[in-house]
């Protein structure tokens, strides 16, 4: 794959999504982005088809343990969707044009309803491993920004306005959705940093002073190219570990992917919800 860059963004995004578009049998309503541990989700789709990303033109290839790396195509709930079984990763060496590729095409596929999710660290000290979190704000803290270079009008405006990167009307309808069912579950600010290494106990601490609950290597680029474009954006996160003194010695990725799992069921009893509610 050639390196994207501005310059040829927008036709590379636009070759891809007339590509699916071909595939798929009528435009998503939604497109979901599966995290770390959170792909069987997969699991509730009809599928109609499902395509490696080795096989779609312009799409990078996730390389992460836990990121199977395919797009589904079929029906959740009523509603015909598109679902990234594995996202991209800015440590993986992509640039931030492939780190939020698939957001470009979706949107030029006609889809305006983004589901995000992801593993996290928590900082916030109320927060137990195994919390579900629904991610009301951000904070981006990555070294390079997915917008910087010259604009492409035909994505969006040179300025975005970032005051809901998550829709409130999607958030109420999920926390609705929870208390009527007795779910439990978290709200917070989610810090995004570039990874891969996970944080010193002196950086977990530093994103709590920053006003972040929870921490990661994700979403917050995707987030910020869907707000681009104009789409409604739901995140949650799953907290898979905590940043204090008696959990940072054993973080390791296979212990996140595991923690993960053990929290998929309410994942996605809640993105099921919303997507029929909504």
């Amino acid at each position: 794959m050639s390196r994207l860059n501005p310059q040829n963004l927008y036709d590379k995004a636009r070759e891809t999504a007339d590509r699916l578009l071909d595939i798929a049998d009528q435009i998503p309503e939604y497109g979901i982005v599966l995290g770390s541990g959170l792909g069987t989700l997969s699991e509730d789709i009809q599928i109609d088809d499902e395509i490696p990303y080795g096989e779609i033109p312009n799409f990078p290839v996730s390389t992460v343990k836990g990121h199977k790396g395919s797009l589904i195509l079929g029906w959740l709930e009523g509603k015909y969707v598109m679902a990234m079984n594995g996202r991209f990763h800015f440590y993986e060496g992509y640039n931030m044009y492939e780190v939020t590729f698939p957001e470009r095409v979706m949107k030029l596929m006609g889809i305006n309803k983004l589901i995000v999710s992801n593993a996290s660290g928590g900082v916030n000290t109320n927060f137990r491993i195994g919390d579900v979190m629904i991610i009301k704000d951000h904070i981006n803290f990555f070294p390079e920004h997915p917008l910087r270079g010259p604009n492409d009008e035909r994505f969006g405006p040179r300025f975005v306005n970032m005051s809901e990167p998550y829709s409130q009307k999607m958030i109420e309808i999920v926390e609705n959705y929870a208390r009527e069912r007795g779910i439990q579950f978290r709200k917070g600010v989610y810090l995004g940093l570039q990874g891969p290494t996970f944080e010193t106990l002196a950086e977990y601490q530093m994103v709590r002073a920053m006003g972040g609950d929870a921490v990661g290597m994700s979403t917050v680029p995707e987030v910020i190219v869907a707000k681009h474009m104009g789409m409604e954006v739901f995140g949650i996160s799953v907290i898979t570990d905590l940043g204090d003194e008696d959990f940072i010695k054993n973080v390791n990725h296979q212990e996140v992917l595991q923690e993960a799992k053990k929290a998929e069921p309410v994942v996605r009893e809640l993105v099921r919800a919303l997507v029929k509610r909504y």
